[in-house]
């Protein structure tokens, strides 16, 4: 029975129409990303049946989505009846830019009521939309309301996407409709399960909508099961830039792997050339995309972007001209450049940009934010907050205009507080407290960073420091989770003050020193300074101001560096921005200052000043290096590689892979017979010491640790030689060895309360109050919270007479609201008396008797004050 059977089967399948069979297949072929295949199928099914409208539809698609671009339009145009082709040709040609062509075609389809009438009519006013007749694009798209209340539920998949795509733009200026734009997706996706589009459009529905996970949720369901799949690929690595995740680069090689001609993916490629001054490259990626659709709008704004950056504004001017002779209601072109020229830090130019979109399109709500946030970011606060309320009333789904109206809302609680170069604006529970060490801290850096430069900045520079971290991140990118400390828009920083962090995390002064090195840069460039540049410098200039200050060496970062992981010069633009993992963007921060201690050491601080100057003419980071330092960016690039080797040979030595060692908490046997078998790994004998130190094992811990600095000298982190050695020197009573280890360990460390603290003990014992005085104040740069600290040094300083610094540190007790408020006040007031400054000792005395009206010793101090004693 079994070969009858089987004969039915065959005699079955050759009753059914070739053609349907044939197309079915191909169907699946396109559907799953088989395109050689489905291109194969389609052609057998037309030769077969040249009138199979499905057939020549999906062959269309399949060249379409390749990039067969002509090859499409000449299959749609043999269709032996065309209108009910219409609606696929206008798709190619729109991906040609022969709009005239696209339009006409989109017309035929609607009024020869074609099946894919109500599809042709969405791109039709899509296409109206896009060459800037908006007016008559929102008509159309309006009618979709009806056509969907009316069909009660039988419309199929892809004229549910056509209505999801109507909604979508209604949804500029009545934003409730974008849920009805995913419905209308959802729907579709009921309808046919096994189709792509639905997702696809509810992926950058998200996208659009700030929401780039769920973005990411719906590409990925695509690639599973296609992942060849172009507008999938596409809003994945859009996604991925969105989130400044790595690999978007990657997808779009996927992407242009199936489709060379894809315009989008073209100008995404060329955006990320721009950030890293790929003006060039950049170029030529758009010039790619618009030698096959010379109205590309996408790829005119990344060409327009190039000019831009490059300060070419005859250039720039005749592209945009371009675009807008395209579509002269084209907002998304300078609202794209006001990005653009916000991840390139020139921010009053984001302005610029952003009122051009406007003054084009009054309803483009990114614009206005962009606008506003800005605004906020040059210091223009008022204003900035205005044209924010007016981008939230028109998007109120954006996150970033949310979340910083609401920052906004909060800046009553903030005091600001004038000094000769600065607006220090901090919160109100703080305010006293951080002024009292800001304000000379602040000026200290500018003075010297001005002497340095020979430059000023526009002033006043107004610094903003948040107590939640989230409020600065805020302030910042418009949402929480910004991983920086601090940043600098050029005359206005923000960062985070020492409350918003746990206490050690970070040395606040020196964060400040380093944003204000930026305030510098960037105004000598009129902010054209590559970001690595600045971050490098910036870090370079901690380490000048301070011992210990700035980003130092520590075994992760060697690891990179043995294991080929850090970026070479040429590319540590990418390190800040594309970086390949998490820790490689700290990584960067400290190799580019290493390239700015190299500079000045061989060619002097005049070259990085140079430098500077070429890069506000315009000048890339390739040119410069050339015309001030005689030298081709990539040799520079060996010869760095090489002095890193070099300087590091030591510890590289130390990190030798034979094989890990036990772990911090192993067993202390196993780390000694792992150290007796490889006596020059330094994690070994870091592990080992540390180890040995907790079972108080001094005498035989101090060999390994000194092994350990022998390997690796500048290693200034948490379980550093130089702090366990301290505490053994302690414990041994040998203080001045303890105190000399932990001035080594500064020198590598700018945020070790805990060894500062220690430090200051060590000199009081030892006689040294003004030394322990020092200590105690770079413990205040630290956390400034600790009262009983300031007490200390309040005492250390009036025991040397250095009583200025003793009045700061009674006016800090009084900014913490002590318990006793009248003895604060009072101590504050003999301060005051001992520097000479009876006015303002008569003032403290005062307030701590209108505390405590009986208070002996304050109204004795009173009548001193009275008779001029």
């Amino acid at each position: 029975m079994r070969p009858v059977g089987s004969l039915w089967v065959l005699l079955f399948l050759w009753a059914l129409p070739v053609d349907g069979q044939t197309v079915t297949e191909a169907d699946e072929d396109l559907r799953s990303g088989n395109y050689e295949d489905a291109e194969r199928s389609f052609r057998r099914a037309l030769r077969d049946d040249p009138s199979s409208l499905s057939a020549r539809r999906g062959l269309i698609e399949v060249l379409a989505t390749t990039g067969e671009y002509d090859d499409a339009r000449s299959v749609a145009l043999e269709a032996p009846e065309p209108v009910g082709i219409a609606n696929s040709l206008g798709e190619v040609l729109v991906l040609s830019g022969k709009l005239d062509e696209a339009d006409a075609a989109f017309r035929r389809a609607i009024d020869g009521n074609a099946p894919d009438a109500l599809t042709a009519e969405a791109n039709l006013a899509e296409l109206l939309f896009n060459r800037g007749e908006l007016d008559e694009a929102m008509r159309r798209f309006d009618r979709f309301i009806d056509v969907y209340n009316a069909a009660d539920g039988r419309l199929r998949a892809a004229e549910l996407v056509a209505v999801g795509r109507a909604m979508s733009y209604l949804g500029r200026t009545t934003p409730v409709l974008f849920h009805d734009a995913l419905k209308a997706y959802d729907e579709a996706s009921g309808v046919d399960p096994g189709w792509a589009e639905p997702l696809v459009r509810v992926g950058a529905l998200f996208l659009s909508k700030y929401d780039s996970q769920s973005a990411q949720t719906e590409f990925n369901k695509v690639l599973a099961l296609n992942p060849r799949h172009p507008a999938a690929l596409l809003g994945l690595a859009e996604a991925l830039e969105f989130d400044n995740a790595p690999g978007a680069s990657n997808v779009l090689n996927r992407l242009l792997e199936v489709n060379p001609n894809h315009a989008e993916a073209r100008a995404l490629l060329a955006a990320q050339h721009l950030t890293r001054e790929g003006h060039a490259e950049a170029r030529a990626e758009a010039e790619k995309a618009l030698g096959v659709n010379p109205n590309a709008l996408v790829a005119l704004t990344a060409l327009a972007g190039s000019h831009m950056l490059a300060g070419d504004d005859a250039d720039f001017r005749e592209v945009r001209s371009r675009a807008l002779t395209i579509n002269p209601r084209y907002a998304a072109l300078d609202a794209t450049l006001a990005e653009l020229s916000v991840r390139t830090r020139r921010y009053a130019q984001a302005v610029t940009r952003a009122k051009a979109a406007i003054e084009l399109d009054s309803a483009s709500w990114e614009a206005w934010g962009l606008l506003g946030l800005n605004e906020l970011r040059l210091g223009n606060i008022e204003v900035g907050n205005a044209h924010l309320e007016r981008a939230f009333e028109g998007d109120p789904y954006n996150p970033w205009f949310k979340n910083t109206l609401d920052l906004l809302d909060t800046f009553e609680r903030f005091e600001s507080i004038s000094t000769e170069h600065f607006e220090l604006f901090l919160h109100g529970t703080e305010s006293d407290l951080l002024a009292t060490y800001l304000a000379p801290i602040a000026e200290e850096a500018y003075d010297s960073l001005s002497r340095r430069y020979g430059v000023e900045p526009p002033l006043p520079v107004r610094a903003e420091l948040f107590p939640s971290h989230a409020d600065f991140s805020v302030r910042t990118l418009g949402e929480p989770g910004l991983g920086a400390l601090g940043v600098s828009f050029g005359s206005v920083l923000v960062m985070d003050s020492p409350g918003a962090r746990e206490l050690g995390d970070y040395n606040w002064a020196s964060v400040f020193w380093h944003e204000l090195a930026h305030t510098f840069h960037l105004g000598m460039t009129d902010h054209r300074v590559p970001r690595w540049f600045s971050e490098g410098l910036a870090v370079h200039e901690q380490r000048k101001a301070r011992p210990g200050w700035g980003h130092q060496p520590d075994i992760p970062f060697l690891r990179a560096l043995r294991d080929g992981d850090l970026k070479k010069v040429s590319d540590l633009d990418d390190g800040f921005m594309r970086p390949d993992y998490p820790q490689q963007v700290i990584f960067s921060y400290y190799q580019a200052s290493l390239v700015f201690q190299v500079i000045e050491e061989r060619y002097g601080f005049d070259a990085i000043r140079n430098m500077l100057e070429g890069y506000r003419r315009g000048e890339t980071t390739v040119d410069l290096f050339e015309s001030v330092l005689d030298k081709p960016l990539e040799e520079f690039d060996d010869e760095f590689d090489d002095y890193l080797k070099t300087r590091f040979s030591g510890p590289l030595r130390g990190l030798v892979e034979v094989g890990d060692p036990p772990g911090a908490t192993a067993n202390t046997s196993d780390l000694e017979n792992f150290v007796l078998g490889n006596p020059g790994d330094l994690v070994g004998r870091l592990r080992l010491g540390a180890a040995l130190i907790r079972e108080q094992r001094f005498d035989d811990a101090k060999p390994h640790l000194d092994a350990a600095l022998r390997i690796f000298p500048e290693y200034g982190g948490a379980d550093s030689p130089y702090w366990y050695l301290a505490q053994i020197h302690r414990a041994e009573g040998d203080l001045e060895r303890a105190a000399a280890a932990l001035e080594r360990l500064t020198d590598f460390s700018e945020s070790n309360y805990a060894a500062f603290v220690m430090q200051a003990d060590l000199l009081e014992q030892l006689g040294r109050p003004e030394q322990a005085a020092r200590s105690l104040y770079k413990a205040v740069l630290i956390w400034p919270y600790d009262i009983d600290l300031h007490l200390r040094l309040a005492e250390l300083h009036s025991q040397v007479s250095f009583f200025e610094g003793a009045v700061r540190e009674r006016s800090a007790v009084v900014a913490l609201n002590p318990t006793d408020m009248a003895e604060a006040l009072y101590l504050l007031a003999v301060a005051h008396q001992d520097a000479g400054d009876r006015m303002s000792a008569r003032r403290a005395i005062l307030q701590a008797l209108d505390l405590a009206p009986n208070y002996e010793e304050a109204l004795e101090l009173l009548l001193e004050i009275r008779a001029g004693r």
